[in-house]
């Protein structure tokens, strides 16, 4: 790694109305190096990229790149110096194929402006060679999986000669597989000395990718500390500025009866023969990788998709649910794993998501009461200690954190005997996780069953009563919370389905 640095940001300060940003932030990388920028939602990691990126003016500070002073007034400009963003929502355009994308506007043409496609083509492979991507650079982007799509941005991002590349959240979509992937891509860039920015909150990725960790809390650097010298725990406590060890918060809770019974559930081709029960005040982890169907298994209970088999008890009474009205009538609530288009309308306010499910109690002859809205939604403001200026804020505007908790108000609100929670941590800071955990807990105090749904594995084995494990639409494995390993879990989820079938073990 060279001794000096390709970038530094020094002293950079970021003023928005009413909110100091940043302040006196410092920070630099090296070429070949991966830096790793982590910090709780709200603490200015998005903003000093926004500022290096050319989106954002500075307030005070210095760039230097190369050793050279520099201001950049658009991300256009930015890019002309080697500076690419790579977001979480990918700046792909969706209706055009992988070699269009990653040439787009420099395509190469002849002397009558017609494209050449023959050579359009060959450099577009060869850009996708040299990281040993096996992508069709003819395929459409919305033909691509997830992985792939991160991989294309990657190259096109390599294509304007990026020297430094920041990763925003880059693995929250991937497989454990299609992440190996990634960090082998990232190791490429770094024998090629292009530098790495790398913004996750996944905090074991970055002790396995990041040479280094710089941590900012509150828009104010807490410090930068080499990863091999650190913990996750340390990193935690640098980020929230407090230990976290009871992270997962998870207390004792007397379970109660069967609340939710699953008895041979089946959905051609998809989800086969899944059978489980449910105690009230149990939290029921469902574990697996990607593509072991544990939310098409969710979204058959809750009645978004339909059964072909199977039958639903819900208190020892056999239920007929094929509609998410059904499921809400009997007690069912699901918080869905995207929360941005799946869970909340963003353009709505906090209040108008919240009592959503449950219009007719706070409306009157036809008409929305909106006092009584504005009372249902603060309840669960002041309950689920949801941080907003007012319930009247466009939950657009919220952190990730507070986002969550408005859909779980939301479907609190329907007074739920069952509660699945699908990735309900996804895409948010470890402070808020651990809210989310203590939720979980004090609703399971509650009486109610929760199905939580999850890919982190530490969350399945920190918050479980029990786990089942599922891989290809089959329940392979299940196991007490006391018995649970990491190891258990990833021998079950790797059971190879016909051995299952063939033995019934």
């Amino acid at each position: 790694m060279s001794k000096t640095p390709i970038l530094q940001m020094k002293g950079i300060s970021k003023r928005f109305p009413g909110v100091q940003a940043l302040e006196q932030v410092d920070f630099d990388v090296y070429p070949g190096e991966v830096h790793a920028l982590v910090g709780e939602n709200g603490a200015g990691k998005s903003t000093l990229m926004k500022i290096l990126s050319g989106i954002y003016p500075k307030d005070a500070g210095l760039i230097i790149l190369n050793g050279d002073e520099v201001e950049f007034n658009d991300p256009i400009e930015a890019q002309k110096y080697g500076i690419s963003v790579i977001y979480q929502e990918f700046d792909l355009a969706q209706n055009l194929t992988v070699a269009e994308n990653i040439l787009l506007c420099r395509e190469p043409a002849n002397s009558l402006g017609l494209i050449k496609r023959r050579e359009f083509n060959r450099i577009a492979r060869e850009s996708l060679d040299k990281l040993g991507i096996a992508v069709n650079p003819n395929t459409l982007v919305s033909h691509l999986k997830v992985a792939e799509r991160q991989m294309v941005a990657i190259v096109k991002a390599l294509s304007f000669n990026a020297k430094i590349i920041v990763m925003d959240e880059p693995t929250s979509a991937l497989s454990e597989h299609e992440i190996e992937l990634l960090f082998a891509i990232i190791e490429n860039l770094r024998s090629r000395d292009v530098a790495v920015i790398y913004i996750s909150h996944r905090l074991q990725e970055i002790t396995k990718i990041a040479d280094r960790v710089t941590v900012l809390r509150d828009g104010r650097l807490v410090g930068c500390v080499q990863t091999a010298e650190v913990t996750t725990d340390q990193i935690v406590a640098m980020m929230v500025g407090r230990e976290l060890k009871d992270f997962f918060r998870k207390e004792e809770v007397q379970i109660r009866d069967v609340v939710l019974e699953v008895e041979h559930l089946e959905q051609e081709g998809v989800v086969h023969d899944v059978s489980f029960q449910l105690r009230a005040g149990e939290i029921l982890g469902f574990a697996g990788l990607v593509g072991a169907r544990r939310t098409e298994t969710a979204r058959l209970i809750f009645g978004l998709d339909q059964r072909d088999s199977g039958d639903i008890f819900l208190n020892g009474k056999l239920v007929d649910i094929k509609t998410p009205d059904d499921a809400i009538a009997l007690g069912v609530a699901y918080v869905p794993e995207d929360r941005k288009t799946q869970g909340l309308i963003l353009s709505w306010t906090l209040a108008e998501n919240t009592t959503l499910p449950r219009l007719s109690e706070v409306s009157r002859r036809g008409f929305i009461d909106f006092r009584a809205e504005a009372a249902v939604a603060q309840k669960y403001v002041t309950s689920l200690d949801i941080k907003t200026p007012s319930v009247q804020q466009q939950v657009m505007y919220l952190s990730g954190g507070n986002q969550q908790k408005v859909v779980i108000a939301k479907w609190l609100m329907t007074n739920p005997k069952v509660l699945i929670l699908d990735e309900p941590t996804r895409g948010i800071d470890v402070g808020a996780k651990s809210e989310i955990y203590a939720l979980m807990s004090q609703l399971a105090k509650q009486g109610l069953g929760i199905i939580l749904i999850s890919s982190e594995l530490p969350e399945i084995l920190g918050m479980s009563d029990r786990i089942i494990v599922m891989r290809e639409g089959y329940v392979t494995g299940e196991l007490l919370r006391d018995e649970a390993t990491e190891e258990k879990v990833m021998l079950y989820a790797t059971k190879e389905i016909a051995t299952k079938l063939a033995t019934g073990v």
